[in-house]
C-alpha cells in the first residue's frame, strides 16, 4: 500500500501509438491536460504497440521502464493518455508504487476543480463516483477484510461491500437531485419570457475561444484563460441584434477528443442548452492546423448528446493569427455557412450578428397590439425589449401598441387570449434599416385581425 498525494504532483506522462505512429499533437494536448489539472510534467514515456497488453496496457517492459523513470524523477503520479481497465490501473500502481490515473480520471479531476455551480458540482461528483465504482479495490487491500474487534463484529459485510453500498446510495441521491434540477432548468427555459426568444448555443473544441466570443457578443463577465476546460458551467445571456430582435446565447463546456462517456452522461442537463438551441455556433480555432479534425470530433460529441441534427453556423475564430480579414462565406444555395472573425480583437462581430439573424430568419413585422389595461406585465416586457414603436390609450382604458417583432414572436402574441393583433402590410424597412429585418414575409398562422382569426 502507498500514500496518495493530494496536491503538487510531479507527473510522468505516458502515451502510446496503438497500431499507428505516435502523433506529437496528441502528446502536446495531453501535456496541456496535465497542466490544467495542476500537475507538473517531469518526464514523458512513449512507445508503440499493435494492441493493448491485458495486464499493464503498455506491456511488461514498458511498465518497468515507467516505474524506473518515475523513481528517477521522484514523480508522485503517473498519467496514462489512454482508458485503462480497473485491473490494469491496479497492476501498474502495484508495480510502480505510485498513483496511476488514466485519461478519464484526469479529465474528471480537472472538471472537479473547475465546476462552480451547484449543478455542475453534482454532475462532476456523480461522474467521479461512477468512475470510482469499479476501482474501489485499487491498492487498498484492507477494503477486502471484514470488520473485527470488540463491538465491531457484524453480519459479515466486508469493508469493500460497505463502501460499494454507500457509493450506490450516494449515486442514487445525486441522480435524484440532478433530476430535480433538470426539471427546474426545463421550467425556467420554458418560462423565460412570454414571447419566445430564439436560442443560440456556442459549441466547439476546448480552447477555441468560445468564452472570449461570448463575452464580446454579450458583455457577460465570462472567465477566460488559455487552458483546457477553462469554462464548465453554462452561462446564458440575452443578446439584442441590430434592429431590436432578441436572442438567447448560451456558452457551453468545450469538447475534446475521447471525452469520457461518464462525463457525457453526467452533463446531459448542462448540455441541454445545446440540444434546445435553434442554431449552434460552432466556434473553430482557424489558426490550429488540426481544426478540421477537431470539427469532426465536436460533431461526434454533438451526435452523442442528441444535437447532431441541429443547424450549425461555423465561426472561424482567431483570424488575427492568420492575418486574415473578416468575411462571410455562403454555401451553394446561398445560405450563410461560415463567418471568419477575431473575438479577441472585436473584428467581424457585426458580420456574425447579421449572419445569426439571417440564419434564424428574424424578419421583423409590425402590427397593432390591443390589450386590456390589466396586461401591464406584457406591456412592460415589450417596452423593455424596445419592441414598441407607438402607444395609444382608448377611453375604456384599453391599450393599443404598435409593436415590431420577428414573425414567430408575433405569432406567439396572437395566441394570447387577452390580446388582439392586426398586422400591417409590408412597408419600409424596420428600425435600423437593415435588409434582414424588413417587414416582409407571410402572415403567421393564427394571427387575428380586429378580433377575427385567420
Amino acid at each position: 500500500m502507498f500514500e496518495r498525494p493530494q496536491s503538487g504532483e510531479r507527473a510522468v506522462l505516458v502515451r502510446l501509438g496503438l497500431g499507428a505512429p505516435l502523433r506529437p499533437e496528441d502528446l502536446e494536448e495531453f501535456r496541456q491536460l496535465a497542466r490544467a489539472a495542476g500537475a507538473t510534467p517531469v518526464a514523458t514515456v512513449t512507445g508503440r504497440r499493435e494492441r493493448p497488453d491485458p495486464r499493464y496496457f503498455v506491456g511488461t517492459g514498458k511498465a518497468e521502464e515507467i516505474g524506473t523513470v518515475a523513481a528517477a524523477t521522484s514523480a508522485d503520479v503517473i498519467l496514462i493518455d489512454h482508458p485503462l481497465s480497473p485491473s490494469q490501473e491496479r497492476n501498474l500502481e502495484k508495480l510502480t508504487g505510485r498513483r496511476v490515473l488514466d485519461r478519464s480520471g484526469l479529465i474528471l479531476d480537472i472538471f472537479a476543480q473547475r465546476a462552480r455551480s451547484f449543478e455542475g458540482k453534482l454532475q462532476v461528483e456523480l461522474a467521479q463516483l461512477k468512475h470510482l465504482s469499479t476501482r474501489l479495490v485499487r491498492g487498498w487491500t484492507h477494503l477486502e477484510r471484514q470488520k473485527g474487534g470488540i463491538g465491531l463484529r457484524g453480519p459479515g459485510e466486508t469493508q469493500l461491500e460497505t463502501d460499494r453500498r454507500l457509493l450506490a446510495t450516494r449515486v442514487k441521491s445525486l441522480t435524484r437531485k440532478l433530476a430535480r434540477l433538470r426539471l427546474q432548468r426545463e421550467t425556467g427555459r420554458s418560462a423565460r419570457v412570454a414571447v419566445p426568444v430564439p436560442g443560440v448555443a456556442l459549441v466547439g473544441y476546448t480552447n477555441a475561444g468560445k468564452s472570449t466570443l461570448f463575452r464580446a457578443l454579450t458583455g457577460a463577465d465570462a472567465y477566460i484563460a488559455d487552458q483546457l476546460f477553462a469554462t464548465l458551467d453554462p452561462t446564458v445571456r440575452r443578446l439584442t441584434l441590430p434592429g431590436g430582435a432578441d436572442i438567447v446565447v448560451a456558452d457551453t463546456v468545450g469538447f475534446i477528443r475521447e471525452l469520457p462517456h461518464e462525463l457525457v452522461a453526467a452533463f446531459q442537463s448542462t448540455l441541454q442548452e445545446a440540444r434546445s438551441a435553434q442554431l449552434l455556433l460552432h466556434v473553430i480555432d482557424a489558426s490550429d492546423p488540426r481544426h478540421d479534425e477537431y470539427t469532426v470530433q465536436v460533431n461526434a460529441v454533438l451526435a452523442d448528446i442528441g444535437a447532431g441534427a441541429l443547424p450549425q453556423l461555423l465561426v472561424y475564430n482567431k483570424i488575427d493569427r492568420l492575418e486574415a480579414e473578416p468575411r462571410i462565406e455562403r454555401d451553394a444555395e446561398g445560405e450563410v455557412a461560415q463567418v471568419w472573425i477575431s473575438a479577441a480583437q472585436d473584428r467581424g462581430l457585426g458580420l456574425l450578428r447579421a449572419a445569426i439573424a439571417e440564419r434564424l430568419q428574424l424578419h421583423a413585422q409590425r402590427g397593432w397590439l390591443r390589450m386590456p389595461a390589466t396586461a401591464g406585465a406584457l406591456r412592460a416586457q415589450l417596452l423593455a425589449r424596445g419592441a414598441v414603436r407607438e402607444e395609444q390609450a382608448e377611453e375604456d382604458g384599453t391599450l393599443r401598441l404598435l409593436v415590431e417583432l420577428p414573425g414567430p414572436q408575433l405569432e406567439a402574441l396572437a395566441r394570447d387570449p387577452q390580446v388582439t393583433l392586426a398586422l400591417l402590410p409590408p412597408g419600409p424597412p424596420c428600425a435600423g434599416g437593415l435588409p434582414y429585418l424588413e417587414s416582409t414575409g407571410p402572415v403567421p398562422p393564427g394571427v387575428r385581425y380586429a378580433g377575427r382569426s385567420r
